[in-house]
This record gives C-alpha cells, sequence and structure tokens, in this order.
C-alpha cells in the first residue's frame, strides 16, 4: 500500500509539472491571483468579524487595488525619469572615473585601470542606451499599433481583479473543502505539515514585503539627503533584491558608492552612503525582521538564489513566482521528514 502510495503522489507530482510547463503562459494571472488573496487574507478575516465577508472583501480589494495604482503613479514616473538622468549622465560618470576614481585606486590600493579603453566604453554604452531607448520605441509603437497586444495585456489584468476577488471571497470555503480531501489516517501529519507551511509563507509574503518596502522608503530617503542623484533607483533597486539576507545591502553600498564618488568626486560622501545603509540594516537586523517576520522561513540565502534561479530556467516568470513559496514548503517537509529518519530504526543503527 506503501509503495501504491508513492507511485500515486510522484505520478502527481509529473502530472502537475508537466501541465505547469505547458499552461504557464496563461498561469500568471491565476498564480498572482492566488498570491495576492493569500496575503489579503488575514485583513479579510479580522474585518469579516464585524460585517459580512463579501463587503470585507470589497473593502480590502479596493483599498489595496487604490494603494497600488498610486504607487504605480507616482513612483514609476520617477524611476523613469532617474534612469533618463543617469544615461545622460553615463559619460560624465567615465571621464570623472577616468580623471578622479582611477588615479585613486591606484594611489591607495594599487589597482591600474589606465588600460580600459573609456573612449571605446563611452561609445558602447551610447550605442546600447540609443539601442535600448530605438527598442522601447518600438515596443511602445508596436503596442500602440496593435489593439490584440494591449487588449490581451488588459484583459490578464481585469482576469487577475476578478479571479482575485473571487478567491478573497470563497478563501475558507476553499481550504475547507481542500481539508476534507485529506486521508483520515493521514490527517494530523498534513494538518502540522500544512499549518507549519502557512506560518513560513505567510511570513515571507507579507511579512517580507514590508520589510522590501520599509528599507526602500529608508534606502531612497538617506540616499536623497546624502544628494545622490539616482536615489529613489538605487533605494527601490536595494530595498527589492533584500529578500535574499544582506544581498540588498551590498548592491546598495556599491552602487550608491560609486554613484557619490562619481557625482561628487569626493571620499566624504562615500562615508555618509555607508552611514545609511548601515542604519538599514540594523533596522532591518533588530527591528524589522524580528517583528515582521520572525525566524520561521529558515531559507539559506544559497537556497533562496537558487529557488529563484531554477524557477527561472525551469518555468519561466510563472517559475519565479512560485519558486519561493515551493522552496519554503519543501523546507518544512524536509525538517518533518529528517525528524522523522532520525526516530527511525534506520538512524538508531
Amino acid at each position: 500500500m506503501l509503495e501504491e502510495n508513492k507511485g500515486i503522489w510522484l505520478a502527481l507530482f509529473v502530472i502537475v509539472s508537466v501541465l505547469i510547463y505547458l499552461l504557464a503562459p496563461i498561469l500568471m494571472p491565476f498564480i498572482s491571483a492566488a498570491i495576492l488573496a493569500y496575503i489579503a487574507d488575514p485583513l479579510v478575516d479580522k474585518l469579516e468579524t464585524k460585517m459580512p465577508r463579501t463587503l470585507a472583501v470589497s473593502i480590502v480589494f479596493l483599498t489595496l487595488s487604490v494603494i497600488a495604482l498610486l504607487l504605480l503613479l507616482i513612483v514609476l514616473p520617477l524611476v523613469e525619469q532617474q534612469v533618463v538622468i543617469l544615461a545622460e549622465k553615463l559619460p560624465l560618470y567615465i571621464d570623472r572615473a577616468q580623471y578622479f576614481l582611477f588615479p585613486f585606486l591606484k594611489e591607495r590600493f594599487g589597482i591600474d585601470l589606465s588600460l580600459i579603453d573609456m573612449n571605446m566604453l563611452k561609445q558602447s554604452l551610447a550605442e546600447y542606451w540609443k539601442a535600448a531607448g530605438g527598442i522601447a520605441a518600438n515596443i511602445v509603437g508596436s503596442i500602440s499599433r496593435s489593439g490584440l497586444i494591449l487588449a490581451g495585456w488588459i484583459a490578464n489584468f481585469l482576469l487577475m481583479l476578478v479571479v482575485t476577488f473571487y478567491l478573497l471571497r470563497d478563501w475558507d470555503v476553499l481550504v475547507a473543502k481542500v481539508h476534507a480531501l485529506i486521508p483520515r489516517k493521514n490527517e494530523k501529519n498534513i494538518v502540522t505539515i500544512v499549518k507549519e507551511s502557512d506560518e513560513v509563507l505567510g511570513a515571507f509574503f507579507r511579512g517580507q514585503m514590508l520589510v522590501m518596502i520599509v528599507l526602500s522608503a529608508v534606502y531612497t530617503v538617506g540616499l536623497m539627503l546624502v544628494g545622490i542623484d539616482t536615489a529613489l533607483l538605487i533605494g527601490v533597486l536595494s530595498g527589492m533584491v533584500s529578500f535574499v539576507p544582506y544581498l540588498g545591502f551590498i548592491v546598495g553600498i556599491v552602487v550608491a558608492s560609486i554613484a557619490a564618488l562619481m557625482q561628487f568626486q569626493d571620499i566624504v560622501p562615500v562615508f555618509y552612503v555607508a552611514i545609511v545603509f548601515m542604519v538599514g540594516q540594523m533596522l532591518e537586523g533588530m527591528l524589522l525582521t524580528p517583528m515582521l517576520v520572525g525566524d520561521k522561513i529558515g531559507l539559506h540565502p544559497v537556497a533562496v538564489i537558487f529557488a529563484v534561479l531554477a524557477g527561472g530556467q525551469l518555468f519561466g516568470f510563472v517559475g519565479i513566482l512560485l519558486a519561493l513559496p515551493l522552496a519554503a514548503v519543501i523546507a518544512v517537509v524536509l525538517r518533518h521528514m529528517h525528524e522523522h529518519y532520525k526516530q527511525s530504526e534506520l538512524y538508531a543503527e
């Protein structure tokens, strides 16, 4: 019987994997909706104690939609503006690197970068930005000319909104129906694993998302106070990659330090940049992560990187969306398997 169950689970796993691979182009609205519904469900549950669930879902849904829309309308144009500023100032930054940074590195650290052909580098960057601008213009033009492409994007977005609303409304019903399908003899073990997985996923999706948003704001404000022209771009980038421990800190402090050197041609602003990211790192380690995430995730940074890369390689962007949730659940299952192994006769021998 055990071998038969293993065969059934293996076949089910293969079938699900094949279906994800084949249906990847149309799955993203549904997966995005499921993630949004999962994140927002606790808010709906709290409001449900005071009003009907459909009304609670409507309030939460409209509130989150307005917040997301405002962020897109405010943040995206600012980021785009800073990308344009960066592209315009790149030749100037390269000249400053050639006449200030290179001699500094050679004098202080013995690193000689004078062999790099800076004129060729500037020409290559100019051609790249020109090509990127042409590609972007072609894409925008083709989208504006092709009503089908634009209609498809709008349809997917509306589909995601509709699916999110209905999943939020019926989330508890769906959970109860899935629970009813669990074999009674395995119910205790499966429920335990599911509860632990829910804690892990909840800590990651809800807590880590808040940590990323707060760190993006802290880094951006700090770099603006320092006077970095591309503060928003660097701050948002550093905050968004902070789901891997220390990665946001390392990426941010390196990029911001280079930007400060190129912009001010002085070492003093680099110390201010370091202070900004040290403050952000202390806030993350001492306040934000313990308060919002806790220690439930248990995924090593290397495992996080591998999961994201593997998911993207196997299933594209859908795989990236699914990578960390699946890795977190697999980590929970492996911990239980390890506990059973230590209690088994095989380990005792």
